[in-house]
């Protein structure tokens, strides 16, 4: 079984539906209000977990109740909890999430308890680390603590997955360390230190990004699909066309599905295939957990 680490992010979402996004100091009605577990570290322990890998978060929780929804959670799910700490200096991580008509959001977070991960919190899993196929990691945490676990995972001779999200600047040491980078368009133009919207092509920036040090660039691109880039390979996987409810968590499920695969063994094509099989099943259903693909909803899509 593929021992998959996850440094990264817990933190609890409260999501609302509304057909227009509200303006400062207007009172709107929504729908369908969701109350669960979330964080991007979190949502990929469970994905991967959910695919057969034998998964491990490293994260810090608040002393409060919403510790508690991260019991619940990874307990049902089996991911390892060795690794999370508890802290009565800062609350459990909390997200409140506004989606629209079309799918579309954005999201408001207090990360809580994740801000006190550093280089040493890492270095306390290093032992898991050492054990693990695959380690991955993303920035919703302290970059000084996703630099540590990619350090880490690479010399231990893991493969490295960064999910460069929300994407802020980086130190250019970590490129090195970092064997899979996954933004997406907009955070692959932040990391450069460019607007999300700059017109530059999103080839060229991917290129820039591996000149850095990166061994492999995958942007995922939404319904467009992912490009691939690194030195003997260069490709777009195609996304499989669904019906799309909810775009949130489609980046933590890609992840999940591109780390599982690869931890099988799978040639870099078909692991970013079922990477953007596992983001456009996330799409479908209202909410992340629910989400998130098992092995028999990956495999039927992947199948279509």
């Amino acid at each position: 079984m593929t021992r998959i680490t996850v440094v990264g992010s817990f933190a609890v979402g409260l999501t609302i539906r509304t057909e227009t996004m509200p303006v400062f100091g207007q009172t709107i009605i929504g729908s369908d209000f969701d109350f669960g577990p979330g964080g991007k570290g979190s949502n990929q322990a469970v994905g991967v977990a959910r695919l057969g890998a034998d998964a491990a978060l490293v994260t810090c929780l608040g002393q409060d109740q919403l510790a508690g929804v991260a019991d619940e959670l990874y307990a049902a799910e089996g991911v390892g909890t060795d690794y999370i700490e508890r802290s009565a200096e800062r609350a459990t991580g909390a997200g409140m999430i506004i989606l629209n008509a079309e799918g579309e959001n954005f999201i408001i977070l207090d990360m809580g308890a994740n801000e006190l991960m550093d280089a040493a919190f890492v270095d306390r899993a290093a032992d898991r680390i050492a054990q693990s196929d695959i380690v991955m990691s993303v920035l919703e945490i302290p970059v000084a603590a996703a630099h540590r676990a990619m350090e880490r995972g690479k010399a231990a001779g893991a493969r490295t997955i960064l999910n460069p999200a929300p994407a802020t600047a980086l130190p250019e040491t970590i490129f090195a360390h970092v064997d899979y980078l996954t933004p997406n368009e907009s955070e692959l133009r932040i990391l450069l230190g460019l607007a999300p919207d700059d017109p530059t092509g999103t080839r060229d920036l991917a290129v820039e990004l591996r000149r850095r040090g990166v061994g492999t660039v995958i942007v995922t691109m939404g319904q467009k699909g992912a490009l691939v880039l690194r030195d003997d390979q260069e490709m777009v996987v195609a996304t499989p066309a669904v019906p799309v409810v909810d775009t949130t968590g489609a980046g933590d499920a890609f992840n999940a599905g591109l780390a599982a695969a690869l931890g099988e063994g799978r040639p870099l094509a078909e692991a970013v295939a079922h990477g953007t099989a596992a983001g456009a099943h996330a799409c479908t259903r209202l909410g992340v957990i629910p989400s998130l693909a098992t092995r028999a909803e990956l495999d039927a899509l992947i199948d279509i």
